[in-house]
């Protein structure tokens, strides 16, 4: 495996254990070369799937567009890059339990907006007002609102 650091090819497993509920192996590694430590995910290869667009494009599913997408919302929010990881595995995992091979970026959006309300009310309110598309303050507000009561904080 190439190093991060200084891309040599020498590295070897410092530790190995499952992941995102058995599905996934993380493994640190140490550079031979520069002593640089690093993790890998060994993933199981599962059959393409696409993703249906607002627009009625499609284009395949991506783990990475969705990390991008909660670490954007979360910027700045007391979430660790493990529980951004997980938070994308619980995603993928309801999209991959669908069994299609297709699904729309509104569902996967759906999926991601429930897990982000469990992780963090900001990164949730940050997240939707992208994904939501508001169009004036009272829908605005009329989520946040959604928000504070079921977490038992309104009124």
């Amino acid at each position: 495996m190439e190093c991060p650091n200084c891309h040599q090819n020498a590295s070897r497993v410092i530790d190995s254990r499952p992941s995102d509920e058995n599905r996934a192996i993380r493994r640190r590694r140490e550079c031979e070369n520069c002593g640089f430590r690093f993790t890998t995910f060994e993933r199981i290869e599962t059959a393409p799937l696409l993703v249906i667009k607002n627009d009625g494009t499609r284009e395949p599913f991506s783990r990475k567009k969705i990390l991008h997408g909660v670490m954007a919302a979360g910027q700045k929010r007391p979430i660790s890059s493990e529980q951004f990881e997980q938070l994308v595995d619980h995603v993928e995992n309801k999209v991959r339990k669908q069994g299609v091979s297709e699904i729309s970026s509104k569902k996967i959006g759906q999926y991601v907006m429930d897990e982000l309300a469990d992780l963090d009310d900001v990164a949730y309110i940050r997240f939707a007002s992208i994904y939501r598309e508001f169009k004036d303050m009272s829908s605005f507000m009329k989520t946040m609102e959604d928000m504070m009561a079921k977490k038992g904080k309104g009124n």
